[in-house]
């Protein structure tokens, strides 16, 4: 398999058509797994890895930094090799100014990254999220000194709604400060409502999209079964992050949709998982999903879908059968 490549939005730089999410290093899986399946995924063509200054996942204040100290050993010596990205406004530690976007939190947060990264600068550093007490043109200052300093070659945001956006790469235009390059939103089958706005703006503006839950937290794999509950050691059971998946996807109506989404998948000859992932390559907005694994073994399908061409008929039948998620959660 030869995997792809394409531009980061707008910007010089090219990068896998994955990207590998890593936010299961370090809880859900130690880290001998960890670096298997940043093995399996080097050995894939995938070169663009994604982090966050807060994984593992479902962790708590004890355990942030963990992920990102495994990337960094797992990098010794092939930094060069690789396209970098991580996140931050997630709450670090105990203090209220361990979290945020303020100007000295994003000095802080890039410093500790770093170090725990074992490395001088980060490709792509990102906003996890907005951080409405904080004004943005703080912000923008604090990311655009960090960029003219060496520590980070572009910035992006993630959970980020599309007003919000907007507004920063206008204040950013205005003042002449460093631009948002890129966008990590969720989006899936099950999950559609970024295309209203967000996709729209991103593709006006030239913005990379990195979408994460490309599987909507493994509910897309079928693996789960409603009536057993959640399945352990999955992010539905996972720490202090299972009320969040369940909440998102553990719906009678979301089961019903896999089920049906199956059948299709069937009929096609493939995986569900692999339909899945297929359907998110189909959106030529898509830069590169962000794809994640607790075990290497995993990413076999996930990887298949990029041989996957999906005809329009049945590209369309999955927009059809997923349309309802487009228009926002329906009342339960």
């Amino acid at each position: 398999m030869t995997l792809p490549t394409t531009s980061l939005g707008t910007t010089g730089l090219t990068v896998s058509r994955f990207c590998l999410g890593t936010m299961t290093f370090g809880l859900q899986s130690d880290e001998t797994t960890s670096r298997a399946i940043l093995d399996t995924a080097a050995a894939a063509g995938i070169n663009f890895l994604d982090t966050a200054d807060v994984y593992p996942l479902g962790g708590t204040l004890e355990t942030v930094g963990c992920t990102e100290e495994i990337i960094g050993r797992w990098l010794k010596g092939k930094r060069s090799q690789f396209i970098l990205a991580t996140k931050c406004v997630g709450q670090v530690g105990p203090a209220p100014w361990d979290q945020g976007s303020s100007r000295k939190h994003i000095l802080d947060a890039i410093d500790a990254s770093l170090r725990r990264l074992d490395t001088d600068y980060v490709d792509l550093y990102q906003l996890h999220a907005d951080d409405p007490a904080t004004p943005l043109d703080e912000t923008l200052e604090a990311l655009d000194t960090i960029v003219r300093a060496g520590k980070v070659r572009y910035i992006g945001v993630s959970n980020f709604l599309a007003y919000r956006l907007s507004r920063a790469l206008g204040r950013a235009d205005v003042r002449n400060l460093t631009r948002f390059v890129s966008v990590q939103p969720r989006y899936n089958l099950l999950f559609r409502e970024i295309e209203r706005e967000l996709l729209p703006l991103a593709q006006e503006e030239g913005l990379a999209v990195i979408p994460y839950n490309p599987l909507a937290g493994g509910l897309l794999t079928g693996k789960h079964n409603l009536e057993q509950g959640p399945t352990a050691e999955t992010r539905f059971t996972l720490g202090t992050t299972a009320e969040r998946y369940q909440d998102r996807y553990w719906h009678d109506r979301e089961f019903k949709t896999v089920e049906e989404l199956r059948t299709v998948a069937d009929a096609a000859g493939l995986s569900l998982t692999t339909l899945a992932i297929a359907w998110v390559l189909a959106n030529p907005i898509i830069t590169a999903p962000i794809i994640g694994a607790s075990r290497p073994e995993q990413l076999v399908d996930v990887l298949k879908a990029i041989e996957i061409n999906l005809d329009n008929g049945l590209k369309q039948k999955l927009d059809d059968l997923t349309a309802e998620y487009r228009k926002g959660d329906a009342v339960r």
